[in-house]
């Protein structure tokens, strides 16, 4: 196993929005449904949530090609709204291991910065199927700064 490979992804975004706000995109069911996925990509339909530590999460939708997916893990550390720790178990890779997905969130003056710490993919192809993280952390800032301005007006 090379050492890129043991590395964890790490990406950082700035989002216009509180970080209640953005923590709340991210554990409701009802909310990560809106964003998690686009046309043309892929599309979650529908979560489960026991927002707790030890809780089970599972999200399903459909990729580009039509065929279903499905991801599933459990909650190990929720910190509202600043940190949430969760396992990472996808069902589209044959040698898939659980790996863990950590999100810190920090708020100066109602802008939240994100960060995103994916570590435990142990070889190299679990991470090249793990690249969509600026995606989908792009469409989480659309989802919670559209909400925090329609909350405003």
């Amino acid at each position: 196993m090379n050492r890129s490979a043991r590395a964890p992804i790490i990406e950082e975004i700035t989002i216009n929005a509180s970080a209640e706000r953005v923590f709340e995109a991210l554990v409701d069911p009802g909310e990560r449904v809106k964003w998690w996925g686009a046309e043309g990509s892929f599309q979650t339909t529908h979560m489960e949530s026991d927002l707790r530590p030890g809780g089970r999460w599972r999200m399903q939708g459909l990729r580009m090609n039509g065929r279903p997916f499905a991801i599933a893990g459990e909650y190990r550390e929720i910190v509202r709204p600043r940190v949430l720790v969760f396992t990472w178990l996808p069902d589209w890779q044959e040698n898939a291991s659980v790996s863990l997905v950590r999100i810190d969130l920090e708020e100066h003056d109602g802008v939240t910065t994100v960060r995103l710490t994916h570590s435990g993919l142990t070889a190299e192809d679990l991470r090249t199927g793990h690249r969509g993280w600026p995606q989908i952390l792009a469409w989480l800032r659309a989802h919670a700064e559209r909400l925090d301005t329609s909350e405003v007006q």
